[in-house]
């Protein structure tokens, strides 16, 4: 059987990079690993560290097409991001402008989360830890 390690990274592709990079870096405060500016692409890739652990890959290319994200598309659902507090983190995007969705418990187990949107309406989740 095939052994997998962990998750190793996560692509997103925006259509403002500076916008996008703002938020992950400014509003969500993830670390900037590396930076590279690919000219023969006309594209940026942004290496991205969350909690030191795994990284996000920002890239920005021309003219990406919209994702699909409401009626909820075939593909990847959402990232969820854990926190220590989840009504603590929605208190922290409000003051910076972000409107998360109300705080919602899981019936499962018994953890708050909440959704909310980066600058291209990418769905982002904060699950209680």
């Amino acid at each position: 059987m095939l052994k997998l390690n962990r998750v190793h990274h996560i692509a997103i592709i925006c259509s403002d990079y500076q916008k996008s990079k703002h938020f992950y870096t400014e509003i969500l405060g993830l670390k900037v690993v590396q930076e590279v500016y690919r000219a023969e692409r006309n594209s940026y890739k942004l290496d991205l560290g969350v909690a030191g652990q795994y990284q996000i890959e920002l890239f920005s290319f021309p003219n990406p097409p919209v994702r699909p994200s409401r009626p909820e598309a075939a593909g990847l659902r959402h990232l969820a991001f854990e926190v220590d507090d989840v009504v603590e983190a929605v208190e922290y995007l409000q003051q910076c402008g972000v409107q998360p969705e109300p705080v919602r418990v899981d019936e499962h187990t018994g953890k708050q989360f909440t959704f909310f949107a980066d600058p291209d309406g990418l769905p982002l989740e904060f699950y209680q830890s």
